[in-house]
Order: structure tokens, then C-alpha cells, then sequence
């Protein structure tokens, strides 16, 4: 058994496995908090992100997929910055680039994924195909918008059923819309310098008001520029990967710094 764990910890990088504890050790330690300070909501942030802490080992055993180590090390930083920092620490709050950063880095690692898919059918043996540099690049793009637009269909999903906020609103001050044409025209209405709004709630259903809100210095947008601004951020990150893999298929040797951010099977 000894000898069985210790071929297993050599296998690793030691990078990787002092990244993973490191990294663990401090989640499990903010859940033994939490449970003392009966913080429900934080207790699950920290099991969740133990759980995608164990994905990549063991997604990587079954299907028999090497990830290279500085792109594992990424994929954990990642789960923590999300989950823990963002989430529970509330970065995404109290850094407004904080959410975009994340999402740039969700399409570059999608992309990733997409391209050594495809990377890996050129390379067997097995399957008689061969695709080009260039259509290659355009699948590991496509991959990460797929993934990055059914994420944001979850938010929404999240937000409408469970009453979640994962898409966060934004103020505006500028509205225009065919919504507010007196006529009902299909012919846009425009609003400029919006200086405050407000809500009236009648929680009660009596008529009467019970409780109102001040929205000050414009209008509050719900969630389409932040489902917006965060796909255009994966795009971003998306092209950035397809281009350097594209110019890695090109000359391997040149660009062979690439060859640490995507996976390829563990028999190869």
C-alpha cells in the first residue's frame, strides 16, 4: 500500500501536489470556521470547491488524459479564485475586474481543452484523419464559446428559478428602447442623463405601497451587460489561446511553450 501511494506521489509533479495542499489545507480550514460559526452558505462554497478540487485527478485517471502541469496548476487557482475568493470573499463585489479576469481566463483554458481534443485525433494512430493548423484553432474557439455560453445560461437559470443574482446588474444612465413608444411602434424611444429611479413594492398585494427603493444615478440594468460583457471577455481569451495554438501546430518548436497548457493522452 506504502509503495503503491508513493508511485503515485512520484508520478506527480511536485508543483502540482504542493499547489493542491497547500490549497486544500486552506478551504478545509475555512469550512472547520464556518461550521463553528453555523455559516451555512460559506460551508458550501468550501465543499463545493473540494469537490472540483478533486475533479481533475480523477477525470484525468478515467479517461486517461495527462494534464501538463502548469495548465493543472491553473485549473486549481482558478477553482479558488472563483469559489473562495470570489464568492466567499466577495471579490467580485469589492474588485470590479475581478468576474471579467476570471472569465478570460475560462475561455483560454476552454479553448484548451477544445484544441487538444482535436490535437489528439491528428496525432492517432487509431483514427485516420487529419485536420489543418487552421480548423484545429477554429474548433478549440468554438469549444470555449459553447462552454462559455452555457455557463451563462446556468446564471440565468440560477437567477430565475433558485432567486440567485450570478448575473450582476449594472447602472446605467442611458436607455433606449421601443418598449416606451406612446404608440407601440417598433421605433426607439430614447433616454438620456438618468438621474435616479425608484421602485414602489406593494409586498402585500393590498394597493398600497409598503416599501420603496432609491436607485441613484441612472437605472438598474438586470443582468444583460454582465451576461454580455462576460462573453465578450471569453472571447477574448478564446482567440488568445486559438492563435498561439495555431502557431504552435505551425512550428511545434518554436511555440513548444504551449505544449504546457494542453492535455494529451497519458499513452501517447
Amino acid at each position: 500500500m506504502i509503495n503503491k501511494i508513493k508511485n503515485k506521489l512520484n508520478s506527480k509533479s511536485k508543483k502540482v501536489l504542493l499547489v493542491n495542499l497547500l490549497l486544500n489545507a486552506f478551504v478545509i480550514i475555512v469550512l472547520i470556521l464556518q461550521i463553528f460559526n453555523k455559516n451555512w452558505s460559506s460551508c458550501y462554497y468550501c465543499v463545493m470547491t473540494l469537490v472540483l478540487f478533486a475533479l481533475p485527478p480523477i477525470l484525468s485517471d478515467k479517461l486517461e488524459i495527462q494534464l501538463p502541469t502548469p495548465l493543472e496548476i491553473i485549473i486549481y487557482i482558478f477553482i479558488f479564485a472563483a469559489e473562495m475568493l470570489g464568492e466567499l470573499g466577495n471579490f467580485y463585489n469589492n474588485f470590479a475586474l475581478w468576474d471579467k479576469m476570471l472569465h478570460i481566463t475560462n475561455g483560454f483554458l476552454c479553448a484548451a481543452i477544445g484544441f487538444a481534443l482535436i490535437d489528439v485525433l491528428n496525432k492517432s494512430n487509431k483514427i485516420k484523419t487529419h485536420m489543418t493548423p487552421l480548423f484545429v484553432a477554429f474548433v478549440g474557439f468554438c469549444f470555449s464559446m459553447t462552454v462559455g455560453a452555457v455557463w451563462e445560461i446556468i446564471e440565468y437559470g440560477s437567477d430565475k428559478i433558485l432567486k440567485t443574482d450570478m448575473q450582476k446588474d449594472t447602472i446605467i444612465t442611458d436607455v433606449s428602447t421601443v418598449y416606451l413608444h406612446p404608440y407601440g411602434e417598433n421605433k426607439t424611444i430614447k433616454i438620456n442623463g438618468v438621474k435616479y429611479t425608484i421602485i414602489y413594492l406593494d409586498t402585500d398585494n393590498d394597493g398600497e405601497i409598503d416599501q420603496e427603493y432609491l436607485i441613484e444615478n441612472g437605472y438598474l440594468d438586470v443582468g444583460i451587460i454582465d451576461t454580455m460583457n462576460d462573453i465578450i471577455v471569453n472571447l477574448f481569451g478564446a482567440i488568445i489561446f486559438s492563435t498561439f495554438g495555431y502557431l504552435y501546430l505551425k512550428n511545434r518548436e518554436k511555440y513548444g511553450f504551449v505544449e504546457g497548457l494542453i492535455p494529451t493522452l497519458k499513452n501517447e
